[in-house]
């Protein structure tokens, strides 16, 4: 495939954005507690928002719900659990009764971006450092990869009908990425080799998101209003599911906790 000016025509714009957005992640991932908390509640406002507008409910009931969300996100850490799920499903029948069409859609994608974001608030708290930066950066490894790797090899696409763009290249790319951060931290946790394969399952499962998302996309409004680098966060949704449980560092048993979280996810 020849590799044109216009193969990376959005390079520039993901790699500022890019950027911004990992030196804010970091500081907040290595800073923990109240910090990631509340970087996650602003990035569940924005992904809300996102997701409203894309639905078609219209900027104030975009904000709007994409505030309760967060309020619902923050409770679930400070309020008794039966009271945080009240709020919980209440950022759902709000949104429901409010939107006129796809409310469906709706439903199941704020579901998973409350769950999935109070999960990862529960993985930097439980868990540590280690395995949070383990989380972030196989699915940033498959994000960076995949891009790449399409971009210059290009090839088949993946499933076209679903998600055009993306390429059997930059898929498996984004596996060997993947695949290489499980390599790196099963050294430094000592983890078995599995780490790797998981590492690899996961991979997929944030690549299964994106496609998703963009399909739900194309078919509700086309693109959405987040630069497609503060985009790259929905593939830690799909991902954070899976995780389950998380690890602790240093135990070999980590590995198999996962899959059956996986499992169960």
């Amino acid at each position: 495939m020849a590799v044109t000016r216009d193969s990376f025509a959005d390079l520039a714009t993901r790699l500022v954005t890019g950027l911004a957005l990992s030196v804010v992640g970091l500081v907040a991932v290595w800073a923990g507690g109240w910090w990631f908390t509340l970087v996650v509640l602003a990035i569940v406002v924005a992904l809300v928002w996102e997701l409203v507008r894309m639905l078609g409910g219209g900027q104030k009931r975009a904000l709007s719900l994409g505030a309760m969300a967060a309020g619902a996100v923050l409770a679930t850490k400070i309020l008794p659990p039966a009271v945080a799920l009240a709020l919980v499903a209440l950022v759902v029948v709000a949104g429901v009764a409010a939107l006129d069409r796809n409310r469906a859609l709706y439903a199941v994608m704020t579901a998973v971006i409350l769950s999935a974001s109070f999960g990862m608030i529960v993985h930097r708290d439980d868990f540590g450092l280690t395995w949070m930066l383990w989380l972030v950066l196989l699915v940033a490894a498959t994000d960076i990869l995949g891009y790449f790797a399409g971009r210059i090899l290009g090839g088949p696409k993946f499933w076209p009908r679903v998600s055009p763009k993306k390429t059997w290249s930059g898929t498996i790319a984004g596996w060997v990425g993947a695949a290489f951060i499980g390599w790196i931290f099963m050294g430094l946790t000592g983890s078995g080799r599995e780490l790797i394969a998981i590492s690899v399952a996961l991979s997929m499962a944030s690549q299964m998101g994106d496609v998703i998302e963009s399909r739900a996309q194309a078919a509700h409004g086309g693109q959405g209003q987040l630069e497609p680098s503060a985009r790259s966060w929905r593939g830690l949704r799909p991902v954070r599911r899976a995780f389950g449980g998380g690890v602790p560092a240093g135990d070999r048993g980590t590995c198999h906790r996962l899959s059956a979280a996986a499992a169960i996810g």
